[in-house]
């Protein structure tokens, strides 16, 4: 069967950015490749993820920045393998540099291109991040995998992933990858995670024979 693959964007973009495009492009014809609108506020994010893992089964989930702080926790809760781009774990720290009104960087399907961070919305990345790490498990560690920039000046946060897992990877990139970044670095991890959960699962259905 076609692979599947969910890429969860950060915050200022959308599923029409350069990562998910360039993503899409490196896949066609061998994996299919969601890149769906995220809602703004993490707890909708969240069970908009959860459903959507349900009824479309992917795979892997890939993330960048705050899509990566949202794909830790529903990769474990899902048993999904996972990688996180310059996961933004405090999202509050973000969020309360930039309290105001905003422009989506990348074009949203709804056509709303205007977000507005204030105090519930940072109230709302607080509860989240207390417990972002509730659903971390032993067997999660082989599983979800960190990719981080050399010259990423926003987010730094391997010392805060290596605490919990245990495949830490870099790219000569910043924050926010380039087309060309996600095809070198991003895509080839992505297929070695693919294929080594399939040989685990493999393993798993042999176990129970």
């Amino acid at each position: 069967m076609t692979p599947k693959i969910l890429f969860l964007h950060g915050f200022f973009a959308s599923g029409a950015c350069i990562p998910a495009q360039a993503l899409k492009k490196y896949f066609e014809g061998k994996a299919h490749v969601l890149t769906p609108d995220l809602p703004l506020h993490p707890h909708e994010a969240l069970a908009f993820i959860d459903t959507l893992c349900k009824q479309e089964k992917p795979d892997i989930l890939v993330g960048n920045s705050n899509g990566s702080f949202l794909a830790q926790m529903i990769a474990c809760q899902n048993r999904l393998p996972a990688l996180l781009g310059n996961p933004y774990f405090e999202m509050t720290r973000f969020l309360n540099e930039r309290v105001g009104t905003h422009e989506y960087k990348s074009l949203r399907a709804d056509g709303n291109q205007t977000l507005v961070i204030d105090q519930a919305l940072i109230d709302e990345f607080t509860e989240i991040q207390k417990r972002q790490w509730e659903y971390c498990r032993p067997e999660c560690r082989e599983l979800i995998w960190g990719i981080f920039g050399e010259n990423d000046h926003l987010a730094h946060y391997e010392p805060l992933f290596l605490e919990h897992y245990t495949h830490a990877f870099h790219f000569p990139g910043g924050h926010t990858p380039t087309a060309e970044e996600v095809q070198k670095y991003y895509a080839p991890l992505i297929e070695k995670l693919l294929e080594l959960n399939r040989l685990i699962s493999t393993a798993e259905q042999c176990s129970r024979l």
